[in-house]
């Protein structure tokens, strides 16, 4: 038997970090990326195999998944993890912005899977698996650029999932609900224009409430009732990595089970729910 590797995007922090951990104690060779290496050395100390990987940038992709087939021969598991979330309403948010949140969150995830997948038929298995979120079942106010990625995400996934079954290869989605990671912290800098590129929405003034529910509540993101240890959604990622016939769909937690069924409910039903939210005081 060889030694199984994978390849982890979004190794910084939180989800990704705590998979590669996962999958070193299973005994994987593990290689480890983010676009700052110094974030995940300590990944490196513990025996990850650590490189500098900007899930928008094609050389990037093309080099480390080249790296591991000449250092290993092989690739597993792609556990396509790097994402943000791009928050507030559909009026506010600048195009460029869109165009920002798809290249991580759907154009990054089709890099890399066209990437490696000549290597999974060649092996004939292989297993990719996208992180995706309750918001790839359902939308929201004020989550529609966000919950947009994450459905084509899951859409694109649903196509892999049967074009490559005559390889043995499988096509996972994993949909946490709330996860206790610093991913809420980094929306509030996405609203608030305190995010790496200093530049938040545009506010119009017609959506206020919005901003105030959010404020308050932090309803958006991590943390919060019902949220996740990043730990619960590792352990996922790795079972779905080491079966021979993982599940379709993955909801770490009782949040992410209940909320994807909110897609059954009717629309004048969801609708009517957002519109008391929106009447909170």
């Amino acid at each position: 038997m060889h030694q199984k590797t994978v390849l982890i995007t979004g190794c910084s922090s939180g989800i990704g970090r705590t998979a590669a951990l996962d999958f070193l104690d299973e005994e994987w060779e593990v290689y480890a990326t983010a676009r700052n290496p110094a974030d995940i050395q300590t990944l490196g100390d513990r025996g990850a195999n650590i490189a500098t990987l900007d899930v928008t940038d094609q050389g990037d992709v093309d080099r480390v998944v080249d790296r591991i087939i000449d250092e290993e021969g092989r690739i597993d598991c792609l556990v396509n993890n790097a994402g943000y979330g791009q928050f507030g309403p559909i009026e506010d948010v600048p195009t460029e912005k869109v165009h920002d949140q798809f290249d991580v969150n759907v154009y990054g995830p089709h890099r890399l899977t066209r990437a490696v997948l000549p290597h999974m038929r060649s092996q004939g298995d292989g297993t990719i698996v996208n992180v995706s979120s309750v918001a790839g079942r359902i939308s929201f106010p004020g989550g529609g650029v966000y919950s947009g990625s994450k459905f084509a995400l899951e859409a694109m996934t649903d196509a892999l999932r049967a074009e490559v079954e005559a390889y043995d290869i499988d096509a996972v989605l994993v949909e946490p609900g709330p996860v206790e990671t610093q991913f809420n912290q980094r929306l509030q800098d996405e609203v608030s224009g305190n995010g790496e590129d200093n530049e938040g929405v545009e506010r119009s003034g017609a959506y206020e409430k919005f901003y105030k529910l959010f404020e308050d509540t932090q309803a958006l993101g991590g943390g919060g009732p019902g949220a996740v240890p990043p730990e619960r959604v590792a352990e996922d990622i790795v079972n779905a990595a080491s079966s021979t016939k993982p599940q379709a769909r993955y909801q770490p937690g009782t949040v992410a089970r209940v909320g994807v069924l909110g897609r059954f409910l009717p629309d004048t039903w969801r609708d009517a729910l957002f519109g008391l939210a929106r009447k909170l005081p």
